[in-house]
């Protein structure tokens, strides 16, 4: 990589942050992305010096694609440990029992894999205090290089901090390789950076809370890149292919450096996971990234809409109650989602404050909010020059379904999102 990259900077410690100027140093040791990595798995793991014993993580389908590989190039010079998960999904019971399966004494685990396998991995490793790796094989999320793992516990779909992967690598023939649609679901995934920035940016301007510009700073230029030519990730074009992983891999850092998912994950990811949550066993399953594609359109029509108001939104103060999510969403789910709600409901005098400093500012709010998103419009036709799907019935989403996520989806996080501020306004 060229010395200016940012992905070398962050690996050496010399990357500048755009607010402060001080200097941002990524935990892993080693991001490799590479036209073909064959002949040189054992290698990159030995550079790692973590120690001999390692456990190789990966599904049926995994283990077929790269698993069998990378077991086979490391044995001998390490000793290997092959768990291959039947059909996992990201629980806290599957999570469980990987961490059960792993020897006494690993010193490493490798996920290989991409969504689930990485969030299992990465959640048996912590566990179990060792590090992790990943040798990705679908460049369909973020999430390789983020230090969250994505995981359903009591019902509810969220975010834990674990550690990020030591090492992480990307063989682009093999992911030019993938199935298309889990190519498009990695675009879709990276489409959602406008409405999570815009997102996290009204909860900075409106309630003060903290905000970087880092995480987006760093993947500007291979996100342009990768929004002007998205047809080409689907002809095998391994330069685009690159942009897109770059894309998710500085995505990923991003999360990892604001210590927490909130520069790309926001109101888009709150529908998404509550689609995950609810949707009934009709309802066919789809990928992440194709989740994502289809709430981040829904998500900037109505940033959108609210941003062109040229008076201020009225708050009112906030008319969701304990009852009312616990009546949605049931007992066992409904306690932890209102632990996240009532932490950004708004009593009359919170609300009297927020419309004062809206009536004050909300020309500048706007504004700046304008100027970090992508339209509607042009984001919908990136995704469908792409066969990327859009619109909630592509995913075979009742109404039903798609209308009780757009009014309950806020009530599962506290993160205050133009969702929260439609509703509280309507």
């Amino acid at each position: 990589m060229p010395a200016d990259d940012p992905i070398a900077l962050l690996l050496a410690g010399q990357y500048r942050d755009p607010d402060t100027g001080e200097r941002i140093t990524a935990e892993s040791r080693a991001v490799v992305i590479e036209d073909s990595l064959v002949g040189r798995e054992a290698e990159l793991i030995s550079a790692l010096d973590v120690g001999r014993r390692v456990a190789v993580v990966s599904d049926r389908m995994t283990h077929e694609v790269l698993g069998a590989r990378i077991e086979r190039a490391l044995d001998g010079r390490f000793a290997v440990q092959s768990i291959v998960l039947e059909a996992p999904e990201a629980n806290d019971a599957t999570v469980d029992q990987l961490a059960a399966r792993l020897e006494a004494g690993v010193d490493l685990v490798i996920a290989v894999g991409s969504g689930t396998v990485n969030d299992l991995a990465k959640m048996a490793a912590f566990r179990r205090g060792v590090p992790q790796a990943v040798f990705a094989t679908a460049p369909s999320m973020n999430g390789y290089t983020s230090l969250s793992a994505s995981i359903t516990s009591d019902g509810i779909k969220r975010s834990f901090r674990t550690r990020t992967p030591i090492g992480v690598y990307f063989d682009l023939s093999v992911l030019a390789a993938a199935p298309k649609r889990m190519i498009r679901a990695g675009l879709g995934d990276s489409a959602c950076r406008p409405t999570a920035q815009a997102d996290w940016l009204l909860q900075h301007l409106l309630l003060d809370r903290p905000y970087r510009e880092a995480p987006f700073a760093l993947l500007a230029e291979d996100e342009r890149h990768l929004f002007a030519d998205p047809r080409a990730l689907l002809g095998g074009d391994l330069a685009a292919m690159r942009h897109l992983v770059r894309t998710l891999v500085l995505s990923g850092f991003g999360m990892t450096i604001c210590n927490g998912s909130y520069p790309a994950s926001q109101g888009e990811h709150l529908i998404s996971h509550y689609v995950d949550m609810l949707k009934s066993p009709e309802v066919p399953d789809t990928l992440h990234g194709e989740h994502i594609a289809v709430c981040t359109i829904g998500m900037a029509r109505l940033q959108e809409k609210m941003l062109a108001r040229e008076t201020p939104p009225v708050l009112r103060p906030t008319r969701v109650t304990r009852e009312s999510v616990m009546q949605h969403f049931g007992p066992v789910i409904g306690e932890g989602c209102w632990a996240e709600m009532e932490q950004k409901t708004f009593d009359a005098r919170t609300t009297d404050e927020l419309n004062a400093r809206l009536a004050r500012t909300w020309d500048a709010m706007r504004a700046r909010i304008a100027a970090v998103t992508v339209g509607a419009n042009t984001l919908r036709k990136m995704l469908v020059d792409a066969d990327v799907p859009v619109e909630p019935a592509d995913l075979g989403w009742p109404a039903a379904l798609t209308n009780a996520a757009w009014h309950h989806a806020r009530e599962i996080r506290n993160r205050y999102t133009f969702l929260d501020l439609a509703a509280d306004s309507a």
